[in-house]
């Protein structure tokens, strides 16, 4: 009995925060299926059931194209983002060269410095290349990511060093060495770099707005934000709400497909090392 009552009050804590965080999104994905004139009720359940919000948004909105492009231009930067993240990060962990600590400090910096600093030098570069309105000036910029880097890294530190020695004294390489001997060990910390890498690049909002201006270039955030602000979703908060709930959906279902990979990345490997 004595050792029940901490853990009861640990479970309830638990339920407690879960319905806290739990509580806004249920909250809004109830909204999107009510009439407009009942969100700001306090019972969150609807009187009636509509799909009035919805058909706005797909009305209002190419979100094929959109989805389209969304999915084009996330997919490339995770994956360009792991595989120079992974290279960089076995040079930094099991390749001994002159620098390589003072590289490390130098990627460790770059997670330091607010984007926006970056934002007018970059959008200078995108021009300059012409690559404005176009899928190279929305994934180039990204494919390289310090967090990726920072999580391979420690999790590369963390297999055994007689493991790689014994690849190369068969005659492996060390590019063989990463992908056939490294990747299949690190699948949690290459899903835990890539769910990051993906939700951040599927939230991106900002820098496409700067540098894409035809509509058939557009990606989801960007598309949902002018339909917000600029007049598409009619000043109504349903459509909002259902538009904010589509563009959310991908991630939620990326990271419950993933979810025991990337507990058990950040319980085995955190940020040790």
């Amino acid at each position: 009995m004595r050792g029940r009552l901490p853990r009861l009050l640990a479970q309830a804590a638990l339920v407690v925060g879960a319905v806290v965080f739990a509580y806004p999104f249920v909250w809004m994905a109830l909204a999107t299926l009510k009439p407009e004139a009942e969100i700001a009720a306090l019972n969150p359940l609807p009187s009636r059931w509509t799909a009035e919000s919805y058909r706005l948004v797909f009305e209002t909105i190419p979100l094929g194209r959109a989805f389209w492009n969304s999915v084009l231009v996330t997919g490339l930067v995770t994956t360009l983002a792991l595989f120079f993240g992974s290279v960089t990060a076995y040079a930094l962990s099991r390749l001994s060269w002159r620098g390589r600590e003072a590289a490390f400090a130098l990627i460790l910096f770059t997670m330091m410095v607010p984007f926006l600093v970056l934002l007018i030098p970059l959008y200078t570069l995108v021009v300059g290349f012409g690559w404005t309105d176009s899928y190279a000036g929305l994934v180039v910029p990204f494919m390289m990511n310090a967090t990726a880097v920072l999580i391979l890294r420690q999790h590369f530190l963390s297999l055994p060093q007689g493991l790689i020695d014994a690849a190369r004294i068969d005659g492996a390489g060390e590019f063989r060495i990463l992908f056939r001997i490294v990747w299949p060990l690190s699948v949690p910390a290459l899903v835990t770099a890539g769910i990051i890498v993906f939700i951040g690049s599927w939230n991106e909002v900002l820098w496409p707005l700067l540098v894409v201006r035809d509509e058939a270039m557009m990606t989801m955030p960007q598309m949902v934000t002018l339909f917000a602000v600029g007049g598409g979703a009619e000043s109504r908060l349903g459509p909002q709400l259902a538009a904010a709930l589509l563009l959310a959906l991908p991630v939620l279902l990326a990271y419950a497909a993933f979810q025991r990979r990337f507990v058990e990345s950040l319980a085995t490997t955190g940020l040790k090392g």
